[in-house]
C-alpha cells in the first residue's frame, strides 16, 4: 500500500489524473473548437484564393483584351499609314500630271507666240519688199519710161480698159 500511498501522495500523479479529466471533459468542446476555427481559416483562406484566382482570370481577360487591342491599332495604323502613303502617290501623281499640263500649255503658248512673231516677221518682210519692189518699179519706170512712151501706154491702156470691162 506504500506504494498506491506513495502514488496518491505524488502531485505529478495528480497533474496527470487532472490533465485526463481535464482532456476527457474539456477536450471533444476544445477539439470542436478548434476545428471550427482551423475549418473558418480554411474558408477564408479558400475564400481569399477564390477570390484572387477570379482577379487573375479578370486580369489575364483584361490583358487579352489590351493585347487583342494593341494588335487592331497597330492594324489600324497601318491602314493609314498605307492610307497616308496612297494618297501620298495619288497626290505625286496628280501634281506631276498637272505640271506636265501646265507645261504643255506653256509649250503650246510658246508656240504660239513663236509662229505670230514669225508670221508677223513674215508680213514685215514682204511689205518692206513690196516696198521695195514698188520703189524699184518706181525707179525703174521712171529711168525707162519717156513721156511719149507713157502717154502712149495710157492711151493703150484706154482702149484695153473698154474691152476687159464688157
Amino acid at each position: 500500500m506504500e506504494a498506491e500511498h506513495s502514488l496518491l501522495a505524488n502531485p505529478h500523479f495528480w497533474v496527470n489524473i487532472g490533465l485526463l479529466i481535464f482532456i476527457v471533459v474539456a477536450g471533444p468542446k476544445l477539439w470542436k473548437a478548434l476545428t471550427s476555427v482551423l475549418d473558418q481559416r480554411s474558408l477564408r483562406i479558400k475564400n481569399q484564393l477564390d477570390e484572387a484566382q477570379k482577379l487573375r482570370d479578370e486580369a489575364q481577360a483584361l490583358l487579352n483584351e489590351y493585347q487583342r487591342r494593341q494588335k487592331e491599332a497597330a492594324k489600324e495604323a497601318e491602314g493609314m499609314i498605307a492610307a497616308a502613303k496612297e494618297l501620298g502617290e495619288h497626290q505625286t501623281r496628280d501634281a506631276m500630271a498637272a505640271l506636265e499640263a501646265s507645261m504643255a500649255r506653256r509649250e503650246k503658248l510658246a508656240l504660239e507666240k513663236i509662229a505670230q512673231a514669225e508670221a508677223a516677221a513674215t508680213a514685215e518682210v514682204r511689205r518692206e519688199a513690196v516696198e521695195v519692189a514698188t520703189a524699184a518699179t518706181r525707179k525703174l519706170l521712171a529711168q525707162a519710161l519717156t513721156d511719149e512712151r507713157a502717154t502712149a501706154l495710157v492711151d493703150q491702156s484706154i482702149k484695153e480698159l473698154d474691152r476687159k470691162l464688157h
